[in-house]
């Protein structure tokens, strides 16, 4: 089992022993390229970077794959969570039947890596389908159906869905794909070192002073590099970026089914927030997995409900004799529908990053890993138009605005509280979190199964947004910028990359001793 982001252990969390490292020293080299993330995106990116002669080293704040990656369902399409009718609309039918090709290339990445290194990951190629339940989504499904075939993406009406769900029409797409997606980035990871990269994990990068040798200040030394890039899910400190990408959190199950029959393939229906299913098998087991309920991230705090539904929604339709797991996690939504990847805005030429995937997360994974590696080895990439975060226009004020939000001062330095009178004005459960106020001091408290209290600053230290509690992964949620705390203020996800301030709790009666 390796750690992850939150309370709940994902099905691929739990079936992945942890990477053990070549622990290789950094010798206060400078690298050509250095990779902050060691999720999917990074550990691809940094692997093909390093096979055309690249030093590289990836910097991770956790363990490989602690994030989204160890979090996702993985799936792998060229049917995109934003349809083809809309991003013809927005980008233009070129700009739509590049997205479909990027997609395919992404795919066959994946695939040509699987095969190359010969990576237990279960990986397989397999049909996918859409189906519509009423006449308003039978007509988005034609609308769909007649995109794909503008742009390329091989589509056929088909009479049946391997579901047992009514249905009134749906769409096969052929040449789709699933794996587990830990075992394959561990398994790139260690072809990555093999070629004498270097991945340093439990390493957090503070800060960096850019210019043509780039200094990167992290929590264990201070690292230099020619090219820095951002795979965080979401980019660290304040950027024009954070305001283009909106968090959300969304919930899968992974279930045994009774009998033999496990649903192949990759379905999804058509509601919002809509439904997706598959089945993995995991070492001769087989499990089938749904997701869904997705909602803004900090903007539910029963978010055990959201569980509750999607069980409620697996039963009415499946066999289910056991849940084996269930978790939650979060994707960036972005503002136009396509990801942000290219050079980071506001920073200099040499800095880049990869960011607002959506719910597409691991084919844009590899699409951003083709797509930064053309940019820092040619310069150019086919896709950079497309894909390039200056296509936001800037926000008038937001320079003077980020001066007045970097640094979250700290409040409660000094200042103690009492847990008795805490108790009384909180009226916490055991294992219940909210977000209390106490002699006009604002603070987020948690009591745990013990009945202990647990108290910090509920300021998030990325832009001042208060955080919110996370009932079924037991963390504060930021609902601003998807920043995300532990019980004792430890980050967990960017963009923050400061701790919550504590709050120092005393008894009444120690204060008497």
């Amino acid at each position: 089992m390796i750690p992850r982001d939150g309370n709940c252990s994902s099905l691929w969390q739990d079936t992945t022993n942890g990477y053990a490292s070549l622990s290789a020293k950094i010798l206060n080299s400078v690298f050509d390229v250095a990779i902050v993330g060691g999720g999917i995106t990074g550990v691809t990116l940094a692997l093909q970077l390093q096979k055309q002669g690249k030093k590289c080293i990836i910097l991770e704040a956790k363990n490989l794959c602690f994030g989204t990656t160890g979090g996702t369902t993985a799936h792998l399409n060229t049917l995109m969570d934003n349809p083809y009718p809309k991003i013809i609309s927005d980008f233009g039918k070129d700009g739509a039947q590049l997205v479909a090709q990027c997609a395919k290339d992404a795919i066959s990445l994946v695939e040509a890596n699987a095969v190359a290194y010969k990576i237990d990951c279960g990986f397989e190629r397999t049909s996918a389908y859409l189906f519509s339940q009423d006449e308003k989504q039978t007509k988005e499904l034609n609308d769909i159906q007649s995109a794909c075939n503008e742009v390329g993406v091989e589509t056929k009406f088909s009479n049946t869905i391997p579901l047992p769900i009514n249905f009134r029409k749906a769409l096969e797409i052929t040449g789709q794909g699933k794996f587990h997606p830990v075992r394959y980035v561990q398994a790139l990871a260690k072809e990555f070192e093999n070629l004498g990269g270097l991945i340093i994990e439990q390493c957090r990068v503070i800060d960096i002073e850019e210019g043509d040798i780039i200094n990167i200040e992290t929590t264990l030394e201070n690292i230099n590099a020619k090219t820095l890039v951002y795979a965080t899910h979401i980019p660290p400190g304040i950027n024009l970026l954070h305001l283009r990408c909106s968090p959300y959190r969304s919930y899968a199950m992974a279930v045994k089914l009774q009998g033999d029959d496990y649903p192949t393939g990759l379905v999804y229906d058509m509601y919002d927030p809509y439904h997706y299913y598959r089945t993995q098998e995991i070492d001769g087991e087989r499990y089938f997995i749904v997701g869904g309920e997705d909602h803004r991230t900090g903007e539910n705090s029963n978010t055990n409900k959201s569980f509750l539904q999607l069980e409620s929604h697996i039963r009415t339709h499946f066999n289910v004799t056991e849940i084996t797991h269930r978790w939650s996690s979060q994707y960036y939504e972005p503002v136009d529908g396509l990801p942000y990847i290219g050079k980071l805005p506001g920073a200099k030429d040499n800095v880049f990053v990869a960011t607002g995937y959506g719910g597409n997360g691991i084919t844009y994974s590899h699409v951003a890993a083709l797509e930064l590696s053309s940019l820092i080895l040619k310069g150019e990439s086919r896709y950079s138009d497309l894909f390039s975060p200056s296509r936001i226009k800037p926000v008038a004020g937001f320079t003077e605005f980020v001066k007045h939000n970097t640094d979250v001062v700290a409040q409660f330095v000094g200042k103690w509280f009492a847990t008795e009178k805490l108790e009384e004005i909180s009226s916490l459960a055991l294992d219940e979190g909210k977000v209390v106020k106490l002699h006009n001091e604002t603070m987020a408290l948690y009591k745990d199964t013990t009945g202990s209290l647990h108290a910090v600053n509920p300021a998030c230290t990325h832009m001042k947004c208060s955080v919110a509690w996370n009932a079924a992964e037991k963390s504060w949620d930021c609902p601003c910028h998807g920043a995300r705390y532990s019980i004792e203020g430890e980050v967990l996800n960017g963009p923050a990359d400061a701790n919550l301030e504590l709050i120092e709790l005393r008894s009444l009666m120690e204060k008497e001793d």
